[in-house]
């Protein structure tokens, strides 16, 4: 199986991971640090979307991969979105989430206040998260997702 449908299929599942966590479990415990697992699925799911999407651009020749990640994300930004549809809206909510789960990998420090939680970095700047910011990484990656699917079932079917 091509490398690019096992990142998309893993990707379909951490997102239903992500979805069933957000609507059915969080409102039935109520626990805030919640969030931070369903962040962490939402953040394995774009990743795998986006890994998808690399291999796929890459297997048929339009773009030249890097070792180095952070060159593959330009690359994805500059030549992949506009290809996939993928919006600058929905491109900024991904960096987004990336950001916020290294702040979470390189926190000594978070705790909830006031339905929320809060990161703290080692030079004491915050990162918020709540239940809506939560909900609009989940749409934003749910969007992504079915643009993926969408344009790569289209290639496959002619």
């Amino acid at each position: 199986m091509e490398k690019f449908i096992e990142y998309l299929e893993e990707s379909g599942k951490r997102i239903a991971t992500a979805d069933h966590l957000l609507y059915v479990t969080f409102p039935l415990i109520n626990e805030k640090r919640l969030l931070l697992k369903i962040l962490e699925e939402i953040n394995f799911g774009i990743a795998n979307c986006l890994n998808s999407i690399l291999q796929y651009e890459y297997l048929f020749k339009k773009i030249r991969l890097s070792s180095d990640p952070k060159q593959n994300l330009e690359i994805f930004k500059q030549k992949c979105a506009p290809r996939f549809s993928i919006t600058p809206r929905e491109v900024k909510s991904i960096l987004e989430l990336f950001e916020i789960m290294k702040a979470h990998k390189k926190s000594p420090f978070e705790f909830v206040r006031d339905e929320k939680i809060v990161i703290l970095s080692e030079n004491m700047s915050q990162k918020i998260i709540n239940l809506e910011k939560t909900k609009e990484f989940l749409a934003s990656a749910k969007s992504v997702l079915e643009k993926t699917k969408k344009v790569l079932k289209s290639n496959f079917s002619r």
